[in-house]
């Protein structure tokens, strides 16, 4: 074999990808056959678990540039509608702005410190798979080659050739009947007051929120350290030809109704100015066809409203690492690496469905409007904010079942002795937190798995997954805990026969 695992691709979702294999004993080489990292503008952040998630790979701080952990967002929308999350006991909605290009430089960054080898300008031109292995096939700068890997992984985003050479179908539905316009513009000075563009005949527009009005969608992005950008939709038929500054003018004066003066921006960084027609949401028929997987986009597309991709593409990642390390290193349990699919894709299916809600919600018309007003009345139950807050940022998976609450979720944010959970799963390995006084759990579990001990309060004990879910939790030791544990523990990580230092 030339490489445990090939990943084609070099986003963001093929990178972390790579990290977690590298964390796992297991060597990737990522294919990319882009030259050079792209500076075009795409995502502009973060949200949902996904920010928790890199706080406990110890990314978090890299992207944000803060000290401490993340804290949860006061405020969010969906479908252009305010969502108040300052009214929750437990907001589960996390938001990082930081651009896609940076967020690639990190993850990069990270993955050339564990390791990997990132092959630029190598573009996967197919494959062939047997029993043993995948033998990928490649276009290079010197020419033609093959590698032989274990797995191939495509992160090679919608229109993934890991995909199409798999055979592997992506049903689903294009629309289109909207047309976005994004571009680098600024408003005048005047406009701004108290970080709010206040316009006149129109009214207040907040910073980042969609704002939906009978003629269209409108968003005012006024970036820190980077160039403002303005965002319309609309649903029209576009001009012929490239798209121009002018054009954005015009769309968000239709979709204000009344003029906006807007200023192509001066200063450094990149400019953008591109025009969308539809969009589609899809998913995969299968995220696996023998040895080759997907992630990210290359399993699912949607709409971009609220920001889930990433959130979605990057938990792919870290749920695939862990399951195809152990495969490759032979500890894998019977039926492990399946679990991806059956985790992912439902996962998957709920954000196409929700973004396909908030792209309904957005739409012009009278019917909306009065569909708007009535799910408007709901967001102000707290319990339905809740709900719907719990369902952008991914906090309602319950991956499977278990004689605790906890299992299947994501892992509480728990403090043992002076350190948080995020700071114990830096090295992605299984862990369980045993606060029991004797640590008596800790004898029943042996490598892949981590043990740190302590005191603490209910649960005495957790098993955590490494993507940061509970595999088993206990209130109290007792002969059903016991073999509940060594249930998850033959169910999930199969470790290797206890040792007389390990006991």
């Amino acid at each position: 074999m030339d490489a445990e695992v090939v990943i084609a691709g070099a986003g963001p979702n093929g990178l972390m990808l790579a990290s977690e294999l590298m964390l796992a004993g297991v060597r990737p080489i990522v294919l990319e056959k882009l030259p050079e990292r792209s500076t075009v503008p795409r995502a502009n952040g973060l949200v949902g678990q996904v920010i928790r998630m890199l706080d406990r790979r110890g990314l978090y701080e890299r992207l944000s540039g803060t000290p401490g952990p993340p804290q949860p967002a006061p405020g969010f929308v969906f479908g252009a509608m305010p969502l108040p999350l300052d009214v929750l006991e437990e907001n589960p909605v996390y938001l990082l702005q930081v651009p896609q290009v940076r967020i690639e430089e990190v993850l990069q960054e990270r993955a050339l410190e564990l390791g990997v080898e990132i092959r630029r300008g190598h573009e996967l031109t197919g494959f062939t798979q047997d029993a043993d292995g995948v033998t990928v096939s490649l276009s290079g700068p010197d020419g033609e080659y093959e590698l032989r890997a274990g797995y191939l992984v495509g992160a090679d985003g919608g229109h993934s050739p890991t995909r199409k050479f798999a055979g592997i179908d992506f049903p689903g539905v294009t629309n289109d009947s909207m047309v976005s316009r994004t571009g680098s513009a600024a408003v005048p000075p005047e406009y701004i007051e108290n970080g709010l563009l206040k316009v006149p005949g129109y009214g207040v527009v907040p910073p980042f929120l969609h704002q939906r009005t009978e003629r269209g969608l409108f968003v005012w992005a006024p970036f820190p350290n980077r160039l403002p950008a303005i965002s319309t939709g609309e649903w029209d038929t576009p001009p012929e030809g490239e798209v121009t500054f002018q054009e954005l003018q015009e769309s968000a004066d239709r979709v204000l109704g009344v003029h906006l003066p807007l200023v192509e921006p001066t200063g450094e960084g990149v400019r953008q100015l591109r025009r969308v027609v539809g969009g589609n949401s899809r998913l995969a028929s299968s995220f696996r066809s023998g040895r080759v997987l997907l992630v990210g986009d290359a399993a699912h597309v949607h709409s971009a409203i609220g920001g889930p991709g990433l959130n979605l593409g990057l938990q792919d990642a870290v749920n695939l690492g862990w399951k195809l390390a152990a495969e490759v290193q032979g500890w894998a349990p019977p039926g492990l690496l399946d679990t991806y699919e059956s985790e992912r894709r439902p996962v998957g299916e709920r954000v196409v469905m929700h973004t396909q809600a908030q792209s309904a919600l957005i739409a012009p018309g009278e019917q909306v409007t009065a569909l708007r007003k009535l799910f408007g009345e709901f967001l102000t139950d707290p319990r339905n904010v809740q709900r719907v807050a719990e369902l952008i940022s991914g906090a309602d998976i319950k991956y499977h079942e278990g004689s605790h609450p906890l299992v299947g979720r994501w892992a509480p944010d728990l403090t043992i002795g002076s350190k948080r959970l995020a700071e114990l799963m830096r090295s992605a390995r299984p862990l369980l937190v045993d606060l029991t006084p004797d640590a008596s759990f800790a004898d029943l579990v042996a490598d892949p798995i981590e043990v740190v001990t302590g005191r603490g309060e209910a649960p005495i004990a957790v098993l955590i997954r490494p993507d940061g879910y509970v595999a088993w939790a206990a209130e109290q030791d007792g002969v059903a805990e016991r073999e509940g544990l060594r249930d998850a523990v033959a169910q999930w990580f199969q470790p290797r026969p206890l040792t007389s230092a390990t006991r």
